[in-house]
């Protein structure tokens, strides 16, 4: 399977298992909802231009909007994700990693440690930019906390159980054509 229908297609799976499963969750203890679509965006290959990676960052959050009904609230934060994710993966990949080349980040590619961090890292960015924007105030500080937390703690266990079902091999760049 290439890799452009295998992105289409998990560019679909993740906004309908978004839209028609997790969405469909009661928040948990008022402020607890479970996100899990935005690791689209993480997934996608090293070799993705920094412009186009933009742009589906940009449309993959907005497909999200048309679904729930809330113009820019998830369009912004993976927006937000697609722009820092080419400097992060700079800082965190190993020289080692860079020269064997892998396609895409995952647990083999990365390794554990930065893998984790990576998938972390941007979870939070991405809870913590989505409640920023949902919420629009500073009212009570420990309420916005808590909910960042409380989803960043629930997203990132849903990454966790969706890495083990959907274990991805390791696949290597070639020169070849």
């Amino acid at each position: 399977m290439s890799n452009h229908l295998k992105n289409i297609i998990r560019f679909l799976l993740f906004i309908l298992v978004q839209v028609f499963v997790l969405n469909k969750v009661p928040p948990l203890h008022q402020f607890i909802v479970p996100y899990l679509y935005f690791l689209f965006l993480l997934w996608l290959p090293f070799s993705t231009p920094r412009l186009f990676l933009l742009g589906i960052g940009f449309v993959f959050g907005l497909s999200l909007d048309f679904f729930t009904g809330t113009p820019g609230l998830h369009a912004a934060p993976c927006t937000l994700i697609a722009y820092v994710r080419p400097f992060v993966l700079n800082i965190l990949i190993p020289k080692e990693t860079a020269e064997i080349g892998y396609t895409e980040p995952s647990l083999k590619s990365m390794g554990f440690a930065p893998y984790a961090l990576y998938i972390s890292l941007f979870t939070f960015i991405h809870h913590g930019y989505l409640v920023l924007i949902e919420w629009m105030q500073f009212g009570d500080i420990l309420f916005f906390l808590g909910k960042v937390m409380g989803t960043t703690a629930v997203s990132l266990l849903l990454i966790a159980v969706t890495e083990m079902l959907l274990f991805r091999k390791g696949k290597f760049r070639t020169n070849a054509a």
